[in-house]
């Protein structure tokens, strides 16, 4: 693909936007991936090179929060296996789908997983009764495997799903779901970027520029104490994917 200007004038600030609204509240997929998409990325291309980006922001926020909690590795270490290889078979289907149906997949998903992302904070609970570590484990791990697989085909709200799944399954408080969905996440961005790197679909130079605009963004957003940050933020993301979705429909 031939890079223009304009290419990175559109996705560079817009990735920058997603680092910060996903340091504040979660919710940047659903603008890096768009702008990709905005600027004009084939829809395979844009979801590989989001991978490069994302994982990089991805990667700054997880060593943020690793470091104020103790992670159990027992119940980590499987989690990640099963996030990568989830994430690997999810990115091959991908890379298997026709580009006109993955964008009509664009067209039914966005919508819905804008939903979970602006009303998860409704939608979970810390008091429930913790589970014994066996079924905590079973269902971090399963959780891991199938959001794994969604990571990798698609992406956007994967640590939403994750943190109501180890909130409201798992029975975790939210400091420990917050810290497990990095750490998973993060692993499904890296075997979806790797499967992706293999396959020939990043572009290198437009990643490696995004990937420096999301670091600045996570860490922007990570230093700012923002009160009611979801205010803030549903617009920004609606904005967003309205545009894209009058994209989608003009160009289909």
């Amino acid at each position: 693909m031939e890079l223009k200007l304009a290419t990175f004038l559109i996705v560079c600030p817009l990735v920058f936007l997603a680092g910060f609204v996903d340091a504040i509240g979660g919710g940047g997929g659903l603008i890096s991936l768009p702008a990709y998409l905005l600027a004009g990325v084939p829809v395979h291309f844009a979801l590989a090179t989001n991978k490069m980006s994302s994982a990089s922001g991805t990667l700054i926020s997880t060593v943020r929060i690793c470091r104020s909690i103790k992670i159990r590795w027992k119940l980590a270490i499987p989690a990640v296996a099963c996030a990568l290889a989830g994430s690997y078979i999810g990115t091959r289907l991908s890379l298997l789908t026709d580009e006109k149906i993955l964008r009509y997949v664009l067209i039914v998903v966005l919508p819905v997983v804008a939903f979970f992302v602006l009303r998860k904070n409704s939608l979970v609970s810390e008091k429930a009764k913790r589970l014994d570590e066996k079924k905590e484990m079973a269902v971090s791990w399963i959780s891991a495997f199938l959001i794994g697989i969604y990571d990798g085909f698609y992406g956007p709200g994967t640590g939403t799903f994750l943190i109501l799944i180890f909130m409201g399954l798992a029975h975790m408080t939210s400091m420990e779901a917050a810290a497990y969905t990095k750490i998973v996440n993060l692993s499904s961005n890296i075997a979806s970027l790797v499967t992706f790197l293999v396959s020939g679909q990043v572009i290198l130079p437009l990643g490696l520029a995004a990937a420096v605009f999301s670091i600045a963004g996570h860490y922007t957003g990570a230093g700012m104490v923002l009160k009611n940050g979801t205010k803030i933020i549903r617009p920004i993301i609606l904005v967003v994917l309205a545009l894209l979705f009058v994209k989608i429909v003009f160009n289909l």
